[in-house]
């Protein structure tokens, strides 16, 4: 005998598809965020993080990653962004991933930071923070001094770091969308970058605490650093940045990952309340 739906069933089922429909030609229809990577200079395997940075975010967001790298591994390397200010142009974010200590020209770190100070959002990784620095970096900067301008940028201030060791990381702000629902974890051996100053602009997400070892292998201090922020720039840009991805086994650690893809999306605005992408952004 036919089986009969009740009239009322058939409605729901009809509703209920008529509501998930949006969602789903939202992920269809929506055209990916432009990300640029842009990375490569001194003392990390930039040639192999670029990947696992592209396939990891591409994995976990609709976000398409274009890269410039160079093979360069000095520290002033020579990414052709340098002389372009209108490097950005056509993309949603920059994720800085580059290793450029000693790019001192402050025409050159003026048209780094053009495209931030147009409104376009910036990520920025470990060596990201000890780029473009001149003067007396290890002393807190003055606002709007000349060497003052890449940290203002990032929102926070840090010169260097000790030897490679684990790194306690916990969530100190969990209500933020970045961090919701993040567990607390422990490197491997990595570099801790110190904090020097923190920006009134920048918000503390993550605090890494770090034991250091004399000789003898006993413990001898230990190092409590602020390891992931936001800041808002010029009063409307986005940024989010962390000082942890020295090595190819954390930037490939899936808690890594799933962090600086939060923080990209955040940074688009395209992150909701729980810590999801907004409807189009999730991976297809």
């Amino acid at each position: 005998m036919k089986k009969i739906v009740p009239f009322n069933l058939y409605r729901l089922f009809i509703f209920s598809c008529a509501l998930a429909l949006p969602g789903a030609l939202a992920a269809q229809q929506t055209p990916p965020l432009k990300a640029l990577l842009i990375t490569g200079g001194c003392c990390h395997d930039y040639a192999h993080q670029k990947d696992i940075l592209k396939r990891g975010i591409e994995a976990r967001a609709n976000v398409s990653v274009d890269i410039i790298y160079t093979a360069d591994d000095s520290t002033h390397p020579a990414l052709p962004i340098y002389g372009h200010p209108d490097y950005a142009q056509g993309y949603d974010v920059v994720i800085h991933d580059e290793c450029a200590a000693d790019i001192q020209d402050p025409a050159v770190i003026q048209g780094v930071l053009r495209p931030h100070q147009d409104g376009i959002p910036g990520v920025n990784l470990h060596c990201a923070m000890h780029c473009y620095r001149f003067g007396n970096f290890s002393k807190p900067v003055a606002a709007a001094a000349d060497n003052a301008h890449w940290y203002e940028y990032l929102g926070l201030q840090s010169s260097g770091h000790g030897p490679q060791e684990p790194i306690a990381i916990r969530f100190t702000d969990q209500t933020n969308a970045i961090t919701t629902g993040l567990a607390d974890w422990t490197t491997i051996h990595e570099e801790h970058y110190n904090n020097v100053q923190v920006f009134d602009t920048a918000h503390a997400l993550a605090r890494g605490t770090q034991v250091l070892k004399n000789k003898a292998g006993e413990p001898q201090r230990t190092n409590d650093f602020v390891v992931a922020w936001v800041n808002t720039y010029k009063g409307k840009t986005r940024v989010f940045s962390t000082t942890i991805g020295h090595n190819n086994e954390t930037v490939a650690d899936a808690r890594y990952l799933d962090l600086v893809t939060r923080g990209l999306l955040w940074a688009c605005d395209k992150l909701d309340a729980n810590g999801k992408p907004k409807p189009g952004y999730a991976a297809k």
